[in-house]
């Protein structure tokens, strides 16, 4: 990993982290347009806890109508089920869980993280192979740290190595905070899904806000770089 340099990184591009998933019809009515009215890289699929074979068959459901909309879906946790599903790959929930999944996901599939609470363990990531590292999901109590902090934790990543970042917003100013912080995706949820307007209004909102903060950041940027 090294220290980066001009081009400067591309926009940020959306996260979607779904409901969690028991009965995927509704879901699946609604995917192709909501993957369709914004750029959405990746969809994160949290599954309702069932038998394997159910879970299975949702993932089965689930990943053509992402993929065909050009979005990986990532299984959240999971990572035996990630081929046998058709999915793109995995996200997992610490260092530990990264190294025994990477085996089964590499090279063909994504390898992600999170649960990352020190800077240490971040770089052990990128290090054993981590596709992104995520910042600032709520821990199993859900608590989490302040946007000031996870902002400051992605801006140290980005400036600093290779793999992709991604920033865990809770909210439409999240969203834009970290954008601008440098992550290079952003992961949004549940305040997606609950805005009353309907989640598509919701997900192109969040979509102009982070190319919007990234805009503003690379035009502050090269203000910084003119010779005064």
């Amino acid at each position: 990993m090294s220290n980066k340099s001009p081009p400067p990184r591309p926009a940020p591009r959306l996260y979607l982290a779904t409901p969690v998933v028991d009965d995927p019809a509704s879901l699946l009515a609604e995917l192709p347009g909501l993957l369709a009215a914004a750029d959405v890289a990746a969809v994160l699929l949290r599954l309702k806890q069932t038998d394997q074979r159910t879970m299975i068959s949702r993932i089965k459901a689930l990943a053509p109508p992402a993929q065909k909309a050009g979005a990986a879906l990532l299984v959240d946790g999971h990572p035996e089920l990630v081929a046998r599903g058709g999915a793109d790959g995995a996200h997992l929930p610490g260092i530990a869980a990264l190294k025994e999944a990477l085996p089964s996901l590499k090279p063909d599939r994504i390898a992600g993280v999170g649960g990352l609470t020190t800077r240490h363990h971040s770089m052990d990531a990128g290090e054993i192979g981590a596709d992104y590292v995520l910042f600032g999901e709520p821990d199993a109590k859900g608590q989490r740290p302040s946007s000031q902090a996870i902002a400051e934790r992605l801006d140290w990543w980005a400036e600093l190595f290779e793999p992709p970042c991604v920033g865990f917003a809770i909210s439409l100013e999240e969203a834009h905070e970290f954008a601008a912080s440098g992550a290079d995706f952003v992961l949004v949820g549940d305040f997606i899904w609950a805005d009353p307007r309907g989640p598509k209004a919701a997900l192109i909102e969040a979509d102009a806000a982070i190319k919007k903060a990234h805009a503003t950041a690379l035009a502050d940027q090269e203000h910084g770089w003119r010779p005064t």
